[in-house]
This record gives C-alpha cells, structure tokens and sequence, in this order.
C-alpha cells in the first residue's frame, strides 16, 4: 500500500487525540502488579497495546476492554503465572523492556523474543541491571533476543543495591523499578539526566515510596520495596499522547494559513522538550485550560501557521523529546537557518536509525543535512521540493514524520507501507484528514 500526501491545503480544525501510549502501556502492566480491579479511561488501542493485552492474557490476568476504557484484574505481584510459551512482543522494546521487569519482580520463568528488528537491539542495557539486582537471566549466543529468564526460589527477595544506568532510558528505568519493588531494602536509580516520569507518578499513585534524591552528576531516585503489602489498584483518565500531538503541532505550524486545536494533551514537564525547542524557533503555540489529573498535568494546544528558524537541540533536552525527532526534523527542514542537534546517538537505536533514515529522506526531498555519529545539522530552506517515494523503514514515526513532510512540500510525496502506523496511531489519517489534509491511500 502507498500514502499519497497532495500539498496545498490549509489545516483548519479540532484534534482530539487517543490516550497516551506510554502511559496506556504502563497502566496496563502495573494494573496487574496491584491487587484488585484497575480501570483507565481513553486507553490507547494500537499495535503496541494489543501486544501488551495478549501478554497478560498469557500470564492469566483477567481484562476487558469497552471501546476505549479498560478494567484489569491484578493478582499481585506473587499472583503472576509463568507464560506457557514464549512472550512475542512484536517491534516493541518498551513492552519487551517493561514485561522483563515484570517477570523479574514475579520470579517466574518466561522467554522474551519479539520481531527481527527488535532481535537487533541491544539488550544490555537491562540484563546488566537486572543481574545486578540478583535475577538470572540466559541469552542467545549472540547477546540478543531471545531473553531467557529463570525462576527464582519462592519468597526469595532481590539485592538492594544502587543502579546506574549509563543512558538516561525511561524504558529501562521503568524495568529496573518494578524489578525493585522485589528486592529486599532500597535501590537506587540513578541516570545521566531525568528521563520521562509516568512509572514514577503511577507507581506513587499505588503506594509506593519514591523519592527524588540529590546527586550533582546524576538524576537519581531511591526506591522502597514493598515486601507483602499489595497494591492499590488504578484509576485514571490516561491525557491524550503528546508524541501523537507532536505531528498536528508541526503540521499546523509549516501549512500556510492553518489553525489548530488540540484537546486534552499530557504536558508531563520531562515529556514537553519538542514544545519548548520549537518556541525557541519561533512557533506560536498556546497551553490553555491547563489542569492536572491522577498526578498527570494537561491542557489544550493551540498552534498557528508560523514563519520558523533554526535552533541548537543538545543536553537534557534531548531526553525530553527522544520520540518526537523524525518529526522536529522535518519542522528544522521548514524553518530558515540551522538547526543542530547533538547527543542524540540513542536515535539510532530506535525502530530504526532515525538519525540515518531522515537524514537521507531530507537528502532526497532537496534539504542540505550533514549526518553525525549522535546528531544532524539540517540546513533549513523554508521549504521541501516533494516529488519522492519514501521507505519509513518499518518505523511509525517515520511514516507520520514523512507524512506531514508532505502537506507544504512543492509536488506530492507517496510513503510506502503506511500501515505501520497503526502500531502508535490507528487513527492518524482520518484526523489528519478531517483537518483538511488532501491524502490518499493506493494500492
């Protein structure tokens, strides 16, 4: 299948967006740890979730889903079955990094495996600190999936221990938290710079004890287990994904004439990077009726078309808005000036290279970039020639990046393999298009 972005159309309209997928992810698995009924409200139902649903499945946790509003029976953390078989998940390395500390917190046998681009990422980054905290794991003769995890004595806790994790990864900090919550005293956690905090707030929200902690060269937090006491099962109203905003911000900012607004998006502070570097370029985007629920801050955005320049992107704020660079790239394409970004070497570790996947795409569509081992400079013109068929490489934010690439570009772009979008964002062309976006799908 092909998608067909014809430009020309201004961008008019409301957006409301599905639930954010860190967020639904989470909620899901932590659901299961609690004891008793969970229930979230605006709960993603993409790829990545569907994965995570039938994971629970396999472990026997009872759920149910009613268009968008999902219950979870938790059993506790003793309560979890080992899986029959192994856990696929898919392209995922967030379910697959999250389910490995479930499973480590649980003490149960599973096998992880997933598909073959997420058999090409490292896995390091949690088998180490799941060691350090006393589980034994087995990998494949070349260090990467599948992961076998062993089952541990009954009742025997995990090492209290301090954690360093050498790349601030939300993903893994996550694993190594629920890890935790079996260990025998406290861990503690500390990264090169604050990654995103959703299992932080969510798992406080349960009754966990965890605390931020002074460290000059490290963002650190400490961790109190939780030896026997269950979890108080969730309730919450999941804010819409600030990552699926990302596209309609920049969509609405580089198409002539457009004006937009988004209801009810998550502005969690370590999520929100993208929102201030594109301020910084000079963007026009509004917060209003900006309000906090269940420990999570959201508000509506409001974005008009803006003439933008380039910027420096480096240091904290790359962790900030580690998801949303496909899509910065292309609003650096359309602004005037420079825009460097460095740092940002985990890009390539992603579904995948995005550093190299946009970079060459750029190349094509008549933008000068140079390529660095941990970032690009993209020398923006104001505009994109269009003209192209653009391969996302099997990488959703690609194909939405490219996507809206297309609605200023001088002639039309096709995207091959657009249903890969699906995996975050089902309903991305339908909105796209109720804005008044001119796209068609092709055979």
């Amino acid at each position: 299948m092909i998608l067909k972005i014809n430009p020309g159309n201004k961008l008019i309209g409301e957006v409301s967006l599905p639930g954010d997928k860190s967020i639904s992810i989470r909620f899901a698995l932590f659901a299961l740890l609690a004891q008793g009924e969970s229930r979230a409200k605006n709960f993603l139902t993409s790829g990545i979730t569907k994965t995570i649903l039938k994971a629970l499945s396999d472990i026997e946790i009872e759920w149910q889903l009613e268009n968008d509003n999902l219950l979870v029976v938790g059993k506790g953390i003793d309560g979890i079955h080992a899986p029959r078989k192994p856990i696929y998940c898919g392209n995922s390395a967030t379910a697959l990094r999250l389910l490995a500390g479930v499973f480590a917190a649980a003490g149960i046998q599973a096998i992880l495996d997933g598909s073959p681009s997420l058999r090409q990422r490292p896995m390091q980054r949690i088998i180490e600190p799941l060691q350090a905290l006393g589980v034994e794991i087995n990998l494949s003769k070349d260090g990467l999936l599948p992961i076998f995890l062993v089952a541990r004595q009954p009742r025997k806790y995990l090492n209290s221990t301090d954690i360093r994790l050498e790349v601030a990864s939300a993903q893994v900090k996550t694993c190594v938290l629920i890890a935790s919550l079996a260990c025998s005293g406290e861990v503690t956690i500390q990264e090169p710079s604050q990654s995103r905090d959703h299992s932080e707030r969510m798992l406080k929200q349960m009754g966990v004890i965890i605390n931020r902690i002074n460290d000059d060269n490290y963002s650190s937090i400490r961790i109190n287990p939780i030896g026997k006491t269950p979890l108080t099962p969730l309730v919450i109203n999941i804010p819409g994904d600030f990552s699926a905003a990302a596209f309609f911000i920049v969509a609405g900012l580089i198409t002539p004439e457009s004006k937009i607004l988004i209801r009810n998006v998550g502005l969690n502070p370590t999520r929100i990077g993208l929102l201030s570097a594109l301020r910084e370029m000079g963007a026009k985007i509004s917060v209003i009726n900006y309000n906090e629920q269940a420990t999570e801050p959201f508000g509506d955005l409001l974005v008009f078309f803006s003439q933008l320049h380039g910027i420096n992107i480096s240091g904290n704020r790359v962790v900030q808005m580690i998801d949303e660079f496909p899509i910065i790239g292309i609003a650096a394409a359309y602004a005037k000036g420079i825009t460097t970004v460095v740092e940002a070497e985990e890009l390539r570790y992603k579904e995948s290279d995005r550093i190299s996947v946009l970079c060459k795409t750029l190349r094509e569509l008549g933008v000068q970039v140079q390529e660095k081992r941990d970032g690009f400079t993209i020398n923006g013109n104001g505009k994109l020639k269009g003209g192209i068929t653009i391969d996302p490489e099997v990488d959703h934010r690609n194909a939405m990046a490219f996507a809206i690439a297309g609605l200023a570009a001088e002639s039309p772009i096709e995207i091959k393999n657009p249903e890969i979008i699906d995996e975050s964002f089902p309903d991305f062309l339908l909105t796209l298009k109720s804005l008044g976006a001119d796209i068609v799908l092709c055979n």
